[in-house]
């Protein structure tokens, strides 16, 4: 039937970034808005045309001219960029060989190289860093390690080395980190790294930084062996341990030089191990950073406790558990929180967890139900989120959240606020989601949102379930929603939502998504009106009017009930006396949307006589306070407060052509011309497709029509005129062009 955009909020009041409660949104702006720098530019060029400027040699591969020269920071940058914008391959590597690039920092991340390519263009440069990250399984980890050792400087000076996500042979043996005795800082996350394999690094004389999450490791207490030296220890969702808690607490507790611990998990796993950490007072005297995030258990008491007993603490991670919302956590000099209780907490989450979809997927979710209704410009948290959507562009729920988020963060205005480069990559970032993933488009995606619902996820993943599916319901055909397996469950779990909300008299933003949801998913749907009425939709409604006042919510409900009072085979559900009271009642509203459905609910239910055969007399009661209403309202011209919509207006036909009831014909005339008045070019031409235009010509010249019928029908011709000129007047009807 019917639906509003942006249902319930006034136009936003547009506030760009202030430099004082949002230093970091005012760079971004200053950073996005500024020219890039001329050495990023001329790399850009170079890169583009890096064919035409280089010479081939005899294995197909690249050559730079002999006269150039880079400087070492140059050099790491081209490097950088190059893979980046994914242009390095075994081909473009070899301008690496020779001694005309000095590189010092080596980022090949994601890059697809082979072992050969690898070994030659940077195994004999004096590295000191080497991020491998995600690298193609052409260059697995034995063959990096032995390239780099091949070098005895970059044995003794490398210092950091970042091997995530990266590919271990299945009959690889152990892993001889050993001989890069320089070494600093290791990350193998995600990697297929074994209990040995961490006795072997453990030995490493200058080892500081060590990260183990999600690997194969069973037992950590060769961890030990380092403990006068390691100073950040991060082991996020190490599901292969099989140690007991106490004996995991008795390595932490003996690595007394550890400033960083990371335990986090993912919270399905409902890890307790954080829960006894926290009760510990002999454990990490020094610790400034600790991350919990996605612990069961974790209490605000719990967790100020132990950073009290530790007052240099910098960080904790709280995301996805039950702390974070006490006034400690904002009142607390010096202390970054990542969690979900305030927009601060959701921005450093983003920050810290960019590369961790789990958390990604959760802080999005957050994110998207703290900026409902918000009406500053937010550059720094747009970018953050286009960070999360760049780094996961194969994962799902982090695209279809982040696109979500998106869409809150630059609708209604707030996309005026932001920089051009930003709003650009974030578009790119959008049709890349699209290509990713073709088939989950309406249909599909529908299907994919509905089951989401109805997984009974946390409420923060509820509230954008029901708001996507919302959206997604007005994409949809009638035809394609019948076809919808999930829609039966969708409708009984958005009307358990509904039922919940109103028995706890909570008129929250999930409540107005929820009756939103019901609302489109019902329009023009017979297979959804009919699950609705079947799964107790419309005692549930009732309580809702008898329950709540707000107008958003009851224009909400009442806009559903056109939807069932349009369908011939339902609407006599709607015959009732309870329903008819409250429907009546609201007839006389003070707000215009409000009267208007529900004068919409009566001409739909009584221009059909068959179901008022024994209540003839309450009929006609209802007729003359339907048209009393309509002679009380304003000019159909008038302005509502959010803006009705139709996907079609076949609807009114019937009542358009229903002479014996004028009461009836005169509402279906006056929202036609209100709709047509304020969206002439789509409501005239659908006049015409769906052959509308001649009931309108037959109510000027009909003898029965009221004056204000045809005066009303002339008005909807005279903005047909205006719009389609180009139109011939139909041979039944005179019409003076």
């Amino acid at each position: 039937m019917v639906h509003f955009l942006h249902p319930g909020q006034t136009p936003r009041n547009i506030v760009p970034p202030d430099a004082q409660k949002d230093a970091l949104g005012c760079c971004v702006v200053q950073e996005e808005a500024s020219p890039y720098t001329l050495v990023n530019i001329c790399l850009n060029v170079l890169i583009a045309n890096l064919e035409k400027l280089c010479s081939e040699r005899p294995d197909g591969t690249l050559c730079l001219p002999e006269h150039w020269s880079f400087p070492q920071e140059v050099a790491d940058r081209f490097l950088r960029v190059m893979t980046w914008q994914g242009k390095l391959t075994d081909r473009t590597a070899s301008i690496f060989r020779s001694n005309q690039m000095k590189l010092k920092l080596v980022n090949i991340q994601k890059a697809k190289l082979s072992t050969a390519a690898f070994i030659k263009a940077f195994c004999h440069h004096k590295l000191i860093e080497l991020n491998a990250t995600a690298v193609h399984a052409d260059l697995p980890v034995p063959d990096i390690i032995s390239g780099l050792c091949s070098n005895s400087w970059i044995q003794q000076n490398l210092r950091c080395l970042l091997l995530d996500s990266t590919s271990i042979p299945q009959n690889s043996r152990l892993l001889f980190f050993s001989q890069l005795t320089g070494l600093r800082i290791l990350s193998v996350f995600n990697v297929c790294f074994h209990t040995e394999d961490l006795a072997n690094v453990s030995q490493l004389p200058r080892l500081e930084s060590l990260d183990i999450s999600n690997t194969l490791v069973t037992d950590i207490s060769a961890l030990l062996t380092c403990k006068d030296r390691l100073k950040s220890l991060t082991m996020h969702y190490l599901k292969c341990l099989t140690m007991t808690k106490p004996q995991i607490l008795a390595v932490i507790r003996g690595l007394t030089c550890l400033l960083h611990l990371d335990i986090s998990d993912h919270r399905q796993l409902k890890s307790d191990l954080a829960f006894h950490l926290l009760q510990q007072k002999d454990i990490l005297p020094n610790v400034v950073s600790l991350d919990i995030s996605g612990g069961n258990c974790i209490t605000d008491e719990a967790v100020e406790l132990f950073i009290q007993q530790r007052p240099a603490m910098q960080f904790v991670g709280l995301l996805a558990t039950d702390a974070g919302s006490s006034d400690f956590f904002t009142t607390k000099q010096g202390l970054r929180v990542a969690g979900g209780a305030s927009m601060s907490q959701i921005s450093e989450a983003l920050s810290r967890y960019r590369n961790r979809s789990c958390f990604m997927k959760e802080a999005l979710c957050r994110l998207f139900t703290e900026t409902f209704s918000v009406e500053v410009t937010m550059p720094a948290i747009l970018k953050l989120v286009a960070v999360g959507m760049r780094n996961h562009p194969l994962d799902l729920p982090v695209q279809f959240t982040a696109s979500a988020c998106a869409l809150n963060l630059t609708r209604q205005g707030l996309a005026k606020g932001m920089p051009v480069r930003l709003l650009s990559e974030v578009t790119c970032l959008l049709f890349k989601a699209l290509k990713n993933f073709p088939h989950y488009q309406q249909f599909d995606a529908a299907k994919f949102v509905m089951r989401w619902l109805c997984k009974h996820e946390n409420p923060k993943m509820q509230t954008m379930a029901v708001s996507v599916t919302s959206i997604l319901a007005l994409q949809l055909s009638p035809e394609q929603m019948a076809q919808l397996e999930e829609l039966f469950m969708a409708v009984k779990e958005l009307l358990a939502i509904v039922k919940q909300k109103t028995t706890e008299n909570l008129d929250d933003v999930t409540l107005l998504f929820t009756l939103k949801a019901l609302w489109n998913l019902t329009d023009g749907s017979p297979a959804a009106c009919k699950h609705f009425i079947e799964n107790q939709g419309l005692e549930i409604f009732i309580q809702v009017l008898e329950t709540f006042s707000e107008s958003a919510i009851q224009s909400k409900v009442l806009g559903l009930l056109n939807n069932i009072a349009e369908i011939r085979e339902l609407s006599s559900k709607l015959v009732t006396d309870d329903a008819l009271k409250h429907i009546n009642s609201l007839l006389c509203s003070r707000e215009m949307e409000v009267s208007y459905f529900a004068a919409g609910i009566i001409a739909h239910l009584t221009s059909d006589r068959q179901l008022w055969i024994s209540r003839d007399f309450q009929r006609r009661a209802l007729l003359q306070d339907l048209h009393a209403t309509i002679q009380n309202w304003p000019s159909s011209s008038c302005k509502m407060t959010a803006l009705v919509t139709y996907r079609s207006l076949k609807t009114f036909f019937p009542l358009l052509g229903n002479f014996s009831q004028p009461e009836v014909q005169l509402w279906a005339l006056w929202a036609v011309c209100h709709v047509c008045s304020k969206n002439p070019s789509k409501y005239c031409k659908m006049l015409v497709e769906e052959e509308g235009l001649q009931l309108l010509c037959d109510i000027q010249e009909h003898s029965e029509a009221t004056p204000q019928a045809q005066q009303i029908a002339a008005s909807i011709l005279d903005d047909f005129r205006m719009h389609f000129m180009n139109y011939q007047r139909p041979t039944l009807c005179q019409m003076p062009f």
